[in-house]
């Protein structure tokens, strides 16, 4: 089953100049290919997307798109952040720059198999 676009991510990404939509949008088709059984919400006033636990979040601004894949995410890909601002919980892509997708897609998968894993071991997410 596909997951179903927000009309709240929609209204959310119309904010933004054309370029950072085209870019907002880029990634969250990137993100709904990689994860279509997850669900599409806003969580803390930012799209985000949930399959057994919330899996990552991204946010538009004026000079970067903040993706938030949580601190395990970041941690596991921390050594491809070269040339990227980033923190323990998140990673910037400025605006100028082309979106890593090869990358976003390996994070949105490794945060599908810490869900699975996580509902297998009976742990909460």
């Amino acid at each position: 089953m596909a997951i179903s676009p927000s009309p709240l991510v929609d209204i959310y990404i119309s904010n933004f100049p054309e370029h950072t939509q085209n870019l907002l949008q880029l990634l969250r088709e990137t993100i709904m290919a990689e994860a279509p059984d997850s669900e599409e919400v806003i969580s803390y006033q930012m799209p985000a997307y949930k399959w057994k636990g919330m899996l990552v979040y991204f946010a538009g601004y004026e000079k970067h798109i903040g993706f938030y894949p949580t601190g395990n995410g970041i941690e596991a890909f921390q050594h491809e952040f070269t040339g990227f601002k980033w923190s323990k919980g998140a990673v910037q892509f400025p605006l100028d720059r082309e979106l890593p997708l090869d990358l976003v897609r390996r994070m949105v998968r490794y945060r599908l198999e810490q869900n699975a894993a996580k509902v297998k071991s009976g742990k909460k997410s």
